[in-house]
């Protein structure tokens, strides 16, 4: 493959990209998609779905960052939780987009806050959220890590824990979430995507593609850098994975609002 031409399709959580690759024929028109979109249609309750199209292959996850300000006085997820469940209304939680919403509805159904008490305020992307830290209109917030720990790094925000199974490697001094006793795994994984009615011939094709593409030094060095975590999946697995997430996803969502 010589000539690759990315495009991006803003919208909608990703689901304007979604509803304009239902409408395509070619093998040859990928998109990549995941956790977003099934948020974004579940929070909507309109659109095209993830199962409207033929999913190839899922490539990695990405994990979330739980973060405070710098001078806040939480210095852990216990410290924050207690302040939470006492008032729930007046800890405020931000973050880029309805994925990052549904991380901290996990986290306060797994740390006995009622989600419905809770205040999320949203912010237009990660670094409008990290102004929303910074200003103080938001006293924490999940989203993405390697959009959020260089402030961390920088001393502007502290974290406090990773919303993942295991430590990150390279940054195993941050605690998991599970590790301190609040068992959320959610992750925001990507997949690859391409219109329906693509055959199973064309499908393989394409798996057999996207495994050489992730096999290169380069893909391996941006995962490294991203601190992303390869999960590789496809065929009927991938398509039940979808399904479960849909019903997960969709649970969550059902209790913000």
């Amino acid at each position: 493959m010589n000539n690759v031409q990315v495009v991006n399709i803003p919208g909608a959580g990703g689901n304007i990209a979604l509803g304009q690759l239902t409408t395509l024929e070619d093998a040859n028109n990928l998109m990549v998609g995941g956790t977003g979109q099934i948020a974004a249609h579940a929070a909507r309750g309109t659109g095209p779905e993830l199962s409207q199209v033929t999913a190839v292959s899922r490539v990695v996850e990405e994990y979330s960052l739980v973060v405070v300000p710098a001078d806040s006085p939480y210095q852990s997820m216990d410290d924050l939780v207690s302040a939470w469940r006492a008032d729930p209304a007046h800890v405020a939680w931000t973050g880029g987009g309805s994925f990052d919403q549904l991380v901290m509805a996990d986290i306060a159904r797994t740390a006995d806050v009622p989600v419905a008490d809770t205040t999320y305020i949203p912010s237009d992307g990660g670094g409008e959220a990290i102004q929303a830290l910074l200003n103080g209109t938001a006293q924490a917030s999940a989203g993405g890590f390697a959009d959020i720990y260089p402030q961390v790094q920088a001393g502007r925000l502290r974290a406090l824990g990773v919303v993942a199974a295991e430590p990150l490697a390279g940054v195993e001094e941050i605690p998991t979430l599970r590790s301190q006793g609040y068992d959320v795994t959610l992750t925001n994984w990507r997949a690859l995507f391409v219109p329906p009615g693509v055959s199973a011939e064309e499908r393989t094709e394409l798996e057999t593609l996207i495994a050489e593409a992730v096999d290169t030094p380069e893909w391996k060095e941006a995962v490294q850098r991203n601190y992303w975590n390869p999960v590789p999946l496809s065929g009927t697995e991938l398509e039940e994975f979808i399904a479960a997430e849909k019903e997960r996803i969709g649970t969550l969502t059902e209790e913000i609002k």
